[in-house]
């Protein structure tokens, strides 16, 4: 049977397995949008009426810096929704292998130093 250590390490190999299996993905997410054109002779100028739309956008915030971008319907769309969701599964993947990581490190015995004169080097020189 396998120690709890190697258990783990396993888990880790797992997760980095799953990982580099994730394929394309960027953070973000999208938003849905219907606008009105501001037109009092269109039709999404009555009260009712919910806009034109849909309208998708991309949108994402880096190190302070906000980026967006219009999307189409169709392949344009799915991709992106694809590599979205791709980044939360990487995300959630990093956060396990984080997790896994700090109780492999947890665990991992520390070496000993059974000589005196070399115990001697890690002791402070007052």
């Amino acid at each position: 049977m396998a120690t709890p250590l190697e258990q783990l390490e396993e888990r880790r190999d797992k997760i980095y397995l799953q990982m580099s299996a994730v394929g394309d993905f960027r953070p973000g997410m999208i938003s849905v949008n219907f606008r009105r054109c501001g037109k009092k002779n269109c039709a999404c100028f009555q009260p009712d009426h919910p806009g034109h739309g849909p309208q998708y956008l991309w949108n994402t915030t880096q190190k302070g810096v906000s980026r967006a971008q219009n999307l189409r319907m169709g392949p344009e769309l799915e991709k992106t929704e694809k590599e979205v969701a791709n980044y939360r599964k990487f995300a959630q993947l990093y956060q396990e292998a984080i997790e896994v990581n700090e109780k492999i490190c947890l665990l991992r015995p520390v070496s000993e130093i059974d000589d005196e004169h070399e115990l001697q080097k890690f002791k402070k020189i007052e």
